[in-house]
């Protein structure tokens, strides 16, 4: 019977490794340093400074009213309505119906037609590669994991129940908008409640109370503990993004001839999904985030791509993103400023 092979210490990407493995593959071509979290934590660190600037830009908008004209005045950002997903979801049913585009809001519908954009060609990329409260949620549980040496899983019996209950809360959303008319939309986001949404959002976080401020303290500890628990078990958002997700043609695969079944990207995926033992993955969970591809040591293992054969490089996700998301902004601001009386007028600009 012969030796087992021995690995040597590669000199880069692309040599030649020799390794025992019980399947007899012992060699693989290493795979060229990946730089695809690098790009991805540049958009979160640049979408989270974006946030950042709005909500000071809008705070600011408030207190010059609130203070009867005292100190400096700057408008309402148009991106603050980014922060109010039921009624970008309203608006988006009401235009829908009649073709009209939202007199109240209008932003965040835009907003939230570009994310989900975006999930439907690169999956939930938006959570792992835009949304604010994912990239804090990420940034908890990896300081947990310094504070701790670890984080901790919550288990099967107790995971699948909480992991039902994003989905709860996005099916009574959905069955709140889908029960009111168009007539009833509008004339909710023109009543008085509706006119000031934006402003009771910045007062939640201004004037909050005890309660919302133990169960976001409760919220904080979870997500040191246990990685991105709000993203997991309680997002609606990311709920609905996570069934457009099913739709898209494009995920992560795995090539079952060059896997050497080292499992080093199921240990990095965020989502506990289990990419060693899948052809592809097509879970709503799947964020995206590439975090697996990251760690394949082998060249072509894993892909991130619509079709096996092909591959969508770092470069090509992130100006996909960036593509999507500022193509539709530019076009709102064309389209909100120019007051158009229909969606098809706008078309034909």
């Amino acid at each position: 019977m012969s030796a087992p092979a021995t690995r040597r210490e590669p000199g880069g990407a692309g040599d030649l490794v020799r390794i025992a493995s019980p399947r007899e593959k012992t060699a693989f071509v290493r795979a060229a340093p990946d730089r695809t979290q690098r790009w991805r934590r540049a958009f979160q660190l640049a979408f989270l400074l974006l946030n950042g600037a709005i909500g000071v830009q809008f705070w600011l908008f408030v207190r010059y009213y609130e203070s009867g004209g005292q100190g400096p005045y700057l408008p309402r950002p148009p991106g603050v309505e980014g922060w109010l997903p039921i009624a970008a979801l309203m608006n988006l049913k009401a235009a829908v119906l009649t073709g009209e585009l939202p007199r109240r809001f209008p932003a965040g519908m835009f907003l939230l037609v570009a994310f989900l954009g975006i999930t439907f060609l690169f999956r939930k990329a938006f959570c792992s590669w835009l949304c604010p409260v994912g990239t804090l949620s990420e940034g908890l549980w990896k300081l947990g994991r310094r504070l701790l040496g670890r984080t901790f899983a919550l288990p099967r019996w107790a995971d699948w129940p909480l992991r039902s209950l994003k989905y709860a809360l996005l099916a009574f959303f959905l069955w709140a908008v889908a029960g009111m008319s168009a007539e009833a939309i509008v004339a909710f986001l023109d009543s008085p409640y509706g006119l000031v949404a934006d402003v009771k959002m910045l007062d939640f976080f201004r004037h909050m109370g005890t309660t919302a401020a133990v169960v976001l303290a409760v919220l904080v500890a979870a997500s040191l503990l246990v990685q991105n628990f709000w993203c997991r078990y309680l997002c609606p958002y990311g709920a609905l993004h996570g069934l457009v997700s099913w739709l898209s043609p494009v995920r992560v695969r795995r090539d079952a001839e060059l896997c050497i079944d080292c499992a080093k990207c199921a240990k990095a995926c965020p989502s506990w999904l289990p990419v060693d033992a899948k052809g592809s993955i097509t879970s709503p969970e799947c964020t995206g985030c590439l975090e697996c591809v990251a760690a394949c040591p082998v060249k072509d293992a894993l892909r991130f791509s619509p079709r096996r054969p092909s591959r969508l490089p770092a470069w090509a996700v992130a100006a996909g993103i960036a593509a999507v998301f500022l193509g539709l902004t530019a076009f709102a601001r064309v389209t909100v400023t120019g007051t158009p009386t229909s969606i098809r007028a706008c078309t034909r600009r």
